[in-house]
């Protein structure tokens, strides 16, 4: 089951960093994202999504593999790996996976100009390393579906940042 865990920050580039960072985790096998994408609100008040795990590409890299797979039992591998990618990315798109849309536009609006928020949905995680890595960040907990204990130790590390 997957933890959606969406952070505010006060400046607007704050969360593309923090992205970029639980990138990195990602290729260390520190955190197995779902999702995870931000959103920035400018000094006019403009909010833009900006994609990071696109569900589309992965549903098709799966479905060109199970499609490859049947295909090579058929001896049409090649048939089987187009039909398979279309349908994975099909079936992603219709299944409307990750974090619901209207839901991200209801939290961003209550961003503030010139801020951003970063929007992810966990899988695994290994929290001492994670947390580690985020602490210098700060931010500001909007919505979690974490436990009352694992957000309260989520917003103290938080806390630890701004108050260094």
């Amino acid at each position: 089951m997957s933890t959606l865990i969406v952070i505010a920050y006060p400046e607007e580039h704050r969360a593309a960093e923090v992205l970029a960072t639980l990138k990195q985790l990602r290729s260390e096998d520190l955190i197995d994202l779902d999702d995870a994408f931000y959103v920035t609100k400018d000094q006019e008040g403009d909010t833009k999504v900006h994609h990071a795990v696109h569900l589309t590409r992965k549903g098709a890299g799966w479905g060109a593999l199970g499609g490859l797979l049947i295909g090579a039992l058929f001896f049409v591998p090649v048939a089987g790996l187009l039909v398979g990618a279309a349908t994975g990315a099909m079936a992603v798109k219709l299944a409307d996976l990750g974090i619901d849309h209207q839901f991200v536009k209801d939290l961003s609006a209550q961003l503030q100009p010139n801020s951003s928020a970063i929007f992810i949905l966990v899988r695994n995680v290994e929290p001492d390393e994670v947390l580690a890595a985020l602490r210098p960040y700060g931010g500001t907990i909007l919505q979690t579906t974490l436990s009352e204990e694992a957000e309260e130790d989520l917003k103290a590390n938080l806390k630890a940042s701004q108050g260094s």
